[in-house]
């Protein structure tokens, strides 16, 4: 018997899966709604930006005036020192959290909660960031990172500005080492070797002369993990084509 797939292996007891999560710095989350009431707003000061292994942009540790602390995603132009505001009072400047129903169309914002009160879950990776396009009966239209629209409750609350570490993704690895230690930072297995270059003992497309799967790549979405390879539960594969209109 051969070597165990991927899936089969990932979290299996061994280190290779496993994040070094220890070295994180803190979840990355807005503070409690019930900080700032519907027309007050609260005050706090950005005490350190630091980095989070795992993460690609730094992170904020602001300090409210009640003590109390909490860690964000910092926009690109937050500071150390800088006084935020949070609430619907808050004043429309670069780090301030507002709901979404105080925020006027046309601005950017990140750390968008999707459900009122979840601490944040929308445009958090470097450099993304959302578009207030209009304010609808039903909650506030949103422009997503991905160009998706999307109407999210106006209680909802949202940090001005964009996430930072813009051009991070434009910075290329040069050494498959970095690499290595990037992947590994998150529990990836890095590198990864195709499925077809394997022998069959170790994987379902493995084995014969020349590196093809051999079979259909197309796999149920209830496949054991053993089987459970290749384009899970596909609608289609392969290029899109055309179709072609008919002629009147």
């Amino acid at each position: 018997m051969g070597k165990r797939v991927l899936v089969q292996r990932r979290g299996r007891g061994s280190p290779t899966f496993r994040a070094s999560t220890h070295k994180r710095a803190a979840p990355a989350s807005l503070p409690p709604p019930e900080k700032a009431g519907v027309a007050s707003t609260i005050r706090g000061v950005v005490r350190e930006l630091l980095h989070d292994p795992g993460r690609g942009t730094p992170l904020a540790k602001i300090v409210f005036e009640d003590s109390s602390e909490c860690y964000v995603v910092a926009p690109e132009g937050m500071y150390v020192g800088q006084v935020v505001e949070m609430g619907a009072g808050a004043a429309l400047d670069i780090g301030n959290v507002l709901p979404l129903s105080e925020i006027p169309e046309g601005t950017m914002v990140c750390n968008v909660e999707l459900h009122e009160g979840d601490g944040g879950k929308l445009a958090r990776a470097s450099g993304s960031y959302a578009v207030v396009e209009a304010h609808l009966p039903d909650g506030v239209l949103l422009r997503l990172p991905s160009g998706k629209a999307k109407v999210v409750k106006g209680r909802c609350r949202a940090m001005v500005g964009v996430a930072s570490s813009v051009g991070r993704i434009e910075k290329p690895f040069l050494k498959a080492g970095k690499k290595f230690w990037w992947m590994k930072a998150k529990g990836h297995k890095y590198p990864r070797v195709r499925g077809v270059a394997m022998i069959a003992a170790y994987h379902p497309f493995g084995g014969g002369r020349h590196q093809h799967p051999g079979k259909p790549t197309t796999v149920s979405r209830h496949a054991p993990p053993g089987k459970k390879v290749g384009h899970i539960a596909a609608r289609s594969t392969g290029r899109g084509r055309k179709r072609r209109k008919k002629k009147l």
